[in-house]
């Protein structure tokens, strides 16, 4: 008689291990964890800190004392690590997924030893009030970073204080504003010009610093129209704020000569590299002509995204508007770095500080880890890997990609399912929710959707052939279900805790709730 382990019921006991599914097995996490706020009760407690003890010589005012303690949240130590812990199955991140699915957000890894270099206390520990002589070590490294900005973009000098891209866009519009009221034209040069695949905060920029906006929409083969330049720059021109590649991916042939009638004109020329990956060691933005530039250190050069924040942008400028980068600049005299507030010309401060340091130090990590080699490499390695994606993407019934036909992409490619929604019913909105039920992330494009029923796919160098593949074949299959059952697909997620947004009340201010007071009475009702 055979003696032996019982067998399973859910497997014949001769049941083997059977081959990798062609597709991944994901089920999201669903816990349905109510607000911090929500959880707890009175009296409750985790640790109990020793009560800080105001300073004798320290007075508030009548107006500044709490008449109360503050209402937060009660709870025990288990409670906050289950909340947390509930919170972080909940999500998708960078290191969780093959996250190609963020096109212009460049959602590339970040290698984890520079996580260590800057949780050691001797960054994580640094204080922005520090005097100076005690901030040396930071100090250089902000110097050695501007350096290095400045080899990769060919500009003179660079700020490092911006808080993320679109703070860098809007300090370059400052400067643009500040160098023509020097020279007395601040009321006469008023327009500035982008194009509608150039991001979209260089017009929102723009528009915020007192700029009227001129917008230059592609031509045939999907270039900004130099046509259309020609009849939009005059005497009014301030500047053009231009993104190249473009959000489609297509490089700009002609940007010399963009570059060339803003300046005839008497206009200045700003280069948005928010997203570099593709050209880093291949081109350079003053060698291109452009007075001002900037880098998302967020995307390019693989600091964390940060959900939206704490980034990093970094400005770059020419000799003739260095005397307008905000203050204060990092400076060398040979014997120690010093930071230079006295620069009367300056646009002053655009944030708190001088720069979002943990970010500043990862950026100048990976910058000196892959050296100039290894920084094109980089950028060649993002090319190839698009350009093979988007033959995969191309051979899925209903998908396209328009303008410019077999013309090679850069680092990214906006691509249409137009022809899937016009057989199907089913939009690209839809395929994103249905992405998340195989665990990875999907995105449209920026509004207005120039390109219609979009998705716009970024892989950067941080994904190997295999993860492009798997990718792609996530999408092919959405595409077969958008044909063989479309309901399916309308009706996700099924697998995830994504939901579908009600965007009906993001432009009603009467439905937003950014406090837990402001959420009791506008959702409650209390």
């Amino acid at each position: 008689m055979k003696t032996g382990p019982t067998p399973s019921p859910l497997a014949p006991a001769d049941a083997k291990i059977g081959p990798k599914p062609p597709l991944r097995r994901f089920h999201q996490a669903r816990w349905d964890e109510p607000l911090l706020f929500e959880l707890g009760s009175p009296g409750e407690r985790g640790v109990l800190p020793p009560l800080a003890q105001a300073p004798a010589d320290v007075v508030l005012p009548d107006g500044l004392r709490r008449a109360a303690p503050p209402a937060l949240p009660e709870l025990s130590q288990p409670q906050v690590l289950r909340h947390y812990l509930r919170l972080s199955q909940e999500n998708l991140g960078a290191d969780f997924n093959v996250d190609v699915g963020q096109g212009t957000c460049t959602m590339k890894y970040s290698p984890k030893v520079n996580d260590r270099f800057v949780r050691d206390p001797k960054v994580a520990g640094l204080h922005p009030l520090q005097d100076e002589r005690t901030v040396q070590g930071v100090l250089e490294i902000m110097y050695r970073l501007e350096g290095l900005l400045r080899e990769i973009s060919g500009m003179d000098r660079f700020t490092l204080q911006p808080g993320a891209g679109s703070a860098a866009i809007y300090t370059n519009v400052a400067m643009i504003r500040a160098y023509f009221a020097a020279r007395g034209e601040a009321e006469t040069r008023d327009e500035v010009i982008t194009t509608i695949f150039s991001h979209p905060s260089n017009a929102a920029c723009a528009k915020t610093a007192g700029f009227k906006v001129i917008t230059l929409y592609p031509d045939a083969d999907g270039y900004p129209d130099i046509e259309a330049l020609r009849q939009a720059v005059g005497p009014r021109t301030a500047a053009l704020l231009i993104t190249n590649p473009e959000d489609t991916g297509l490089f700009n042939p002609r940007i010399e000569e963009f570059v060339r009638i803003v300046h005839e004109a008497g206009g200045l020329c700003a280069y948005d590299q928010a997203n570099a990956n593709g050209i880093l060691g291949i081109t350079r933005a003053r060698d291109t002509g452009f007075d001002l530039c900037h880098f998302n250190l967020h995307k390019t050069f693989s600091t964390p995204h940060a959900c939206g924040g704490p980034a990093a942008g970094a400005c770059g400028v020419s000799a003739e508007l260095a005397p307008y980068l905000p203050t204060p600049t990092v400076e060398f005299d040979g014997t120690r770095y010093r930071l230079d507030d006295d620069r009367p010309e300056s646009i002053g401060k655009i944030r708190p500080f001088y720069g979002v340091v943990p970010n500043l130090v990862r950026a100048y990590a990976w910058i000196m880890s892959l050296g100039g080699a290894g920084l094109r490499e980089a950028a060649e390695v993002a090319v190839l890997n698009n350009n093979y994606l988007m033959a995969k993407v191309l051979q899925i019934r209903g998908a396209s990609v328009p303008y410019a036909p077999g013309r090679p992409r850069v680092e990214q490619v906006r691509y249409s399912w137009e022809r899937l929604a016009e057989e199907t019913g089913v939009h690209s909105e839809d395929i994103g929710v249905r992405a998340a039920d195989f665990g990875t992330h999907y995105w449209t494009s920026h509004h207005p959707y120039i390109v219609p029923e979009p998705m716009t796919l970024e892989p950067t160098e941080s994904y190997s052939r295999a993860e492009l593949d798997e990718y792609a074949a996530i999408l092919a299959e959405v595409a077969r279900e958008a044909y063989e059952d479309p309901e399916t697909v309308r009706t996700a997620p099924h697998r995830s805790t994504v939901h579908r947004a009600r965007v009906d009340v993001l432009d009603d201010p009467a439905t937003w709730a950014v406090t837990w007071r402001a959420y009791r009475r506008k959702i409650l009702g209390e």
